[in-house]
């Protein structure tokens, strides 16, 4: 697959159903890869549905039983030749992290299988995450010679300042689903795809049903203290923009795609 045809490739859509339980599935054939059409597409419906009277609570997953997602489309950032390209495509991250922050009702996470970089990021953004005992997660950022910059805040926020070091510094070992659980990025793991359906469909219909005044207002609470999110990423966008422009960065992306 070409850069231009893995850029361009991947979607996001959504559905309500009759409960008001909105449905966003994400998906591209690179493991659930996010290239920056997807990263804004993504943030963009986030914050229509935020929006949108109709839906109540709100469920993000991505397509496939297999990666839930393999984070920043290595082949976009491999052709990121100046800073404001490069911090552009950093804040499609920002910005996904920051819709799930603003929104009024709550995400509930599903993520099925191997999450890297940014889709720990973004499992760390929703409020509520579910996983199957498949879902080993890993920062490998550093690895690249970049770093979990952008993410970092939202994945410190949930799994605290110890756990995110340990994932940030060992950037290669992945940790399991019961790691991340016990951190307290997921909330419950399941042997199955199909347990853990149930059980997301239990709570999504709960929260339906729950006054939504109510479930904004402690949405708000949940997430005082990141008022200043929209510029601390944008500034870690900054900085990551940076770094994917150096010779040590090229060179380690393009032998990590050779593996």
């Amino acid at each position: 697959m070409s850069v231009s045809e893995a850029v361009n490739q991947g979607d996001v859509k959504f559905s309500i159903d009759e409960n008001g339980i909105a449905t966003i599935i994400f998906h591209h054939p690179l493991s659930n890869s996010l290239p920056g059409k997807v990263l804004k597409k993504l943030a963009d419906t986030i914050t229509e549905l935020g929006e949108n009277n109709d839906a109540k609570v709100i469920v993000i997953k991505s397509e496939g039983e297999r990666a839930f997602c393999a984070g920043a489309s290595f082949d976009e950032l491999i052709s990121i030749k100046d800073l404001e390209t490069g911090k552009k495509f950093f804040m499609g991250f920002a910005n996904v992290i920051n819709a799930c922050r603003k929104c009024p009702k709550f995400i509930i996470g599903r993520v099925q299988g191997k999450t890297v970089g940014g889709g720990v990021g973004l499992a760390s953004a929703v409020d509520y995450c579910y996983a199957t005992r498949y879902s080993a997660i890993k920062l490998s950022e550093l690895a690249i010679g970049i770093g979990p910059f952008v993410v970092g805040p939202a994945v410190e926020r949930k799994v605290g300042t110890s756990a995110m070091s340990q994932l940030a510094i060992n950037a290669t070992e992945w940790r399991s689903a019961d790691w991340a659980k016990e951190k307290g990025l997921y909330a419950d793991v399941f042997e199955t795809i199909e347990d853990m359906d149930k059980d997301i469909d239990a709570i999504a219909n709960r929260l339906a049903d729950s006054n939504p005044e109510a479930m904004r207002l402690l949405k708000k609470v949940f997430w005082e203290g990141t008022e200043n999110w929209d510029q601390l990423l944008s500034d870690r966008a900054a900085l990551s923009g940076e770094l994917v422009l150096s010779d040590f960065t090229v060179n380690a992306i393009n032998a990590f795609k050779k593996k």
